[in-house]
């Protein structure tokens, strides 16, 4: 038995197989890495994270489930003769390497995506709340905020203007562990501000969303920033002025697999999206 085997044997489903574990092994680890290099929170890749969830969990098991055995055998092999099973130890380690590996790469992770969304977790409610919004939630949305306290209201505080994603049905980008820990960091952000000084300001200026004279106080990710790309298509275009050609945006060039380019994140999103390139 190979390396591969011994990882593939704690792989989930009948089908299991050393190149499903690589393959999902090199995703984690490319998505990893694009979450790094850019400013803004990636779409949480859920099929991939549950799999490589329940991989984590089955090796901790197989793991605790050795090491037993390992002991049992030391016992043995002490009133007989020392003879016990010399792969054991061997399969051991490499089990443990591989899970040290998976879960430094997955709390590095996350530990990114955290900080993003504490950096800009206003900024992420708001598109939530925008974009999920349909005619009859924004209907009731409207009722209720006639009830609620306004920003003309002697008792308007900045938790006010957090946006309600209680009746939220789509959580993309974020994960829904990740929206609810946005909103309570977002709620609780508000209320320190509010009794730390927002509460001696007017009160037209007592919310964290206001975007009086033209100028929003949310700040979102930086998405024309550079990064590095490697090309993985025939042929994929590099968008110039604006998002991935939203709004009658022009091509700019045209890379070509295996080509290693400085760009900027803007104009490279959507082909990234697509599995075009990959980030460096």
């Amino acid at each position: 038995m190979d390396i591969d085997d011994i990882l593939a044997s704690v792989d989930r489903g009948a089908g299991a197989s050393p190149e499903s574990a690589a393959l999902d092994h090199q995703q984690l680890t490319r998505f990893w890495v694009a979450e790094r290099a850019v400013s803004e929170v990636l779409p949480w890749p859920a099929p991939l994270m549950e799999r490589m969830m329940d991989r984590v969990r089955i090796q901790i098991e197989t793991i605790e489930d050795l090491a037993a055995s390992s002991a049992d055998t030391d016992v043995a092999g002490t009133a007989h003769n020392h003879h016990h099973n010399p792969n054991l130890n061997l399969r051991l380690s490499i089990l443990q390497t591989d899970l040290a590996r998976t879960q430094y790469i997955i709390r590095s992770l996350l530990r990114q995506r955290l900080a993003k969304l504490t950096k800009h977790s206003m900024h992420y409610l708001v598109q939530l709340a925008s974009r999920n919004k349909n005619p009859l939630t924004a209907q009731s949305q409207s009722q209720s905020q006639s009830q609620t306290p306004s920003s003309n209201s002697p008792n308007a505080a900045p938790e006010d203007s957090v946006p309600d994603i209680s009746a939220l049905a789509d959580f993309a980008p974020l994960s829904e562990p990740e929206t609810s820990f946005v909103h309570a960091h977002q709620t609780l952000l508000a209320g320190h501000y509010g009794g730390s000084f927002m509460g001696a300001f007017p009160r037209q200026l007592r919310r964290l969303d206001d975007n009086a004279g033209g100028t929003s106080m949310v700040q979102g990710p930086e998405t024309k920033e550079v990064v590095f790309v490697r090309c993985l298509g025939a042929e994929v275009p590099v968008f110039v002025g604006g998002d991935d050609g939203d709004g009658g945006d022009e091509i700019g060039i045209t890379m070509r697999m295996g080509d290693v380019w400085v760009v900027r994140w803007e104009g490279v999103r959507k082909a990234w999206g697509k599995g075009e390139v990959e980030l460096l």
